[in-house]
Order: structure tokens, then C-alpha cells, then sequence
């Protein structure tokens, strides 16, 4: 073996090293973005998939790498001499406390070389351990770097490091692990920002439906300067349909479709009027008879958008998907009622004609 100076060449930019940090990176990022996925959007498979995903991973590993295991405990270790340079207590509270040594290692048919290592020793035995002591140490011959300090060696060996006399090397002989390199670290950063992506796209439309029904739908939808409607009138009701981008919470949108289906100065009592987000329907009181109806073009339009608003926040819906309000006076008196629905269930509020709440029911 030739111990060359400096650090030994990047081992961990092999392809299969590359490939082994790409789908760790993969499977650390797939499994966070699936706790914080899972438990934003309340998705229990998915959380749950978040915490097995790497238990599964660490046993595949363990076991693949089970037979590179086995050979390198196959191999025998090689004994040699070392003489302390330097120790250093780095820590510890018990009676074992880790310790950092600079050794010289002398091998018997090989040139010296300068490693550093870290080893527990107890606190009882580290007078043994003073600097220019020789002590025996073992290492795997593929990997010199390894030493360890032989705390009980035989007797051969134990009588060789009694009487032996070893020169220091330069530090520039010295033998460390070699580096992961970038591109390992990279592949594994990469992986990572992969995985956490997948699960974004994955689930992006529970997300940011989630999102766009959290917000009270006149913050989440903005007034549009250029309008389409579909209206159809007949002599028993009248409807009109908003386009795509639009909602009757819209400044003036509900004004100028209660126009269009009164235009020409009719004066026709209305049975109900109902509001949905792009979806405006009044039922008309038959001509001649004594229905009880009101006047729809004296409903409080404008508070309609803070009715909607206090239904969709205040009432234990967080995640509105539906609204709609219904405006009748069958009881006698005008009441607007708002009916909120979302995934905690149904919530509904009453306002009177002007439009001041004076009943709530939350969601159950």
C-alpha cells in the first residue's frame, strides 16, 4: 500500500454513490413536504406516508448494504505501532469520554503516516495515553484512516510497544477520509427540492383550493372592468348568468343584473330572490293573486358582500366551498338568509330588510 500525502480522491462521486444521495435527497424531501402537505389539506394517508417513507428507506438500506457489511468485517484488520503526537479531551460527562488523538502510525512493511482520530477512553486509563507513548492500533488495510487504539493487545505486541523508539513523519504525510465532493452534495440537494416538488404538484390542487375557499369570496375574487351575462326573463321568473372571472359580490354587479330584469319600468313583486356567486334567480309573484311578495329592487344589495363575509368566517366554516342567499318574505316579514357549506359542515345567518343580522346558526 502507498500512502500518499494530502487528501485521498472524492469516493463519493462514483455513480452508484451519486445515485444512492439522489434518492436519499428524494426520499428526505418527499417525506417533509408529505407531513406539511398531509397536514395542511387534513390528509391522513399522505401525513402518514410522510412517516413510514423513511423508515422503509432506512431498512432498504440496511439491508442492501448488509453484504458490503459482511465483507468488510470479512477482512482482517492490520495491527501495527503508533506513537501519540498530541490528545485532546473534547467532552463528555461519564467515565468514558471521548478523546482526540494525532497519531504516527508505523506499519511494519509500509511507510508511516499521520492520522487523526477520536476514540472513548476512560478516565482511569487515560494516564497511559501521554504524548511520545507508544501504543498498539489496528486499521482495515483499504482504509488506513481508520485506527483504532488496541486497548488490551497481546503480549507479543504488548512487549513490542514496551521497547520501541518512533520517529515522528511530517504532517504532510497524512492520511484522512476522502471528501464527499460537490457533486455528491448536489445529487443530494437536488433529490430533495425534487421530492418536496413532487408532492406539491401532487396535491397543488387540494392546496390552493384550499387557499382560494379560505378567503371570504368578495376579497377573493376582484371586480373586473369588462362583464358578460346571459339573462333570461319569462312572466313567471328571471335569471341571469355571470361569465367566468365574475360574482354578484362585485361593486354594482348585482345592481345592474336586478336592471336588466326589471328594465322597461316593471314593477312586479318577487316570491324569492337567491344569490349564488355567479348565479342571480328570482321567482316572480303570479299576476292577480294575493301572494305575499316584495319589491326585489328594495333588497340592501350592498350589505350582501359583509352578510357573505361574516357567514364565511365567523360561523366555524374555514373551508367555505359554497354560499348562497336567499331573500323571501313567506313568514310575513323580509328575511335574507345566507347558507354557508364547506367540509365542517352548514352554517346560515338571518338579516332583516336592512340587512342587520338577527340570528346565526353555526356550522354543524
Amino acid at each position: 500500500m502507498t500512502i500518499t500525502t494530502g487528501a485521498p480522491p472524492p469516493t463519493h462521486n462514483t455513480p452508484v454513490a451519486l445515485a444512492r444521495g439522489f434518492l436519499t435527497g428524494g426520499v428526505v424531501g418527499t417525506s417533509l413536504a408529505a407531513l406539511v402537505v398531509g397536514g395542511i389539506i387534513e390528509n391522513a394517508p399522505l401525513f402518514v406516508t410522510g412517516l413510514v417513507l423513511p423508515a422503509v428507506y432506512g431498512l432498504l438500506l440496511f439491508l442492501t448494504g448488509m453484504p458490503r457489511r459482511a465483507r468488510e468485517a470479512a477482512v482482517v484488520p492490520r495491527t501495527a505501532l503508533a506513537v501519540i503526537e498530541s490528545r485532546e479531551a473534547v467532552g463528555g460527562e461519564t467515565s468514558e469520554v471521548p478523546v482526540r488523538f494525532e497519531l504516527t502510525v508505523v506499519p511494519d512493511d509500509e511507510p508511516a503516516y499521520r492520522v487523526d482520530i477520536t476514540q472513548d477512553i476512560n478516565l482511569v486509563d487515560l494516564r497511559d495515553y501521554r504524548p511520545r507513548g507508544v501504543v498498539v492500533v489496528q486499521y482495515p488495510p483499504d482504509r488506513p484512516w481508520r485506527v483504532r487504539i488496541v486497548k488490551r493487545p497481546t503480549p507479543e505486541w504488548e512487549d513490542r510497544a514496551a521497547s520501541a523508539h518512533l520517529d515522528s513523519v511530517p504532517g504532510t504525510a497524512r492520511v484522512a477520509a476522502p471528501p464527499e465532493g460537490c457533486a455528491f452534495g448536489f445529487v443530494v440537494l437536488l433529490g430533495v427540492l425534487l421530492g418536496a416538488a413532487a408532492v406539491g404538484l401532487l396535491f397543488r390542487a387540494d392546496l390552493f383550493g384550499r387557499d382560494d375557499a379560505a378567503t371570504p369570496p368578495s376579497a377573493a375574487r376582484p371586480s373586473v372592468s369588462s362583464t358578460s351575462s346571459t339573462t333570461v326573463v319569462s312572466s313567471a321568473s328571471g335569471t341571469v348568468a355571470l361569465g367566468p372571472g365574475q360574482s354578484f359580490l362585485d361593486k354594482g354587479e348585482l345592481d345592474r343584473a336586478l336592471g336588466s330584469l326589471t328594465k322597461g319600468g316593471d314593477t312586479r313583486q318577487a316570491l324569492t330572490v337567491v344569490v349564488q356567486e355567479r348565479l342571480l334567480s328570482v321567482v316572480f309573484s303570479p299576476a292577480g293573486t294575493q301572494t305575499p311578495g316584495f319589491d326585489p329592487r328594495a333588497l340592501p344589495y350592498g350589505r350582501f358582500p359583509a352578510l357573505v363575509e361574516e357567514a364565511t368566517t365567523t360561523l366555524g366554516v374555514r373551508s367555505p366551498r359554497t354560499w348562497q342567499i336567499t331573500a323571501d318574505c313567506l313568514t310575513g316579514s323580509l328575511i335574507i338568509r345566507v347558507v354557508v357549506t364547506g367540509v365542517e359542515g352548514t352554517a346560515s345567518l338571518e338579516a332583516d330588510g336592512q340587512g342587520k343580522v338577527v340570528r346565526r346558526a353555526p356550522a354543524r
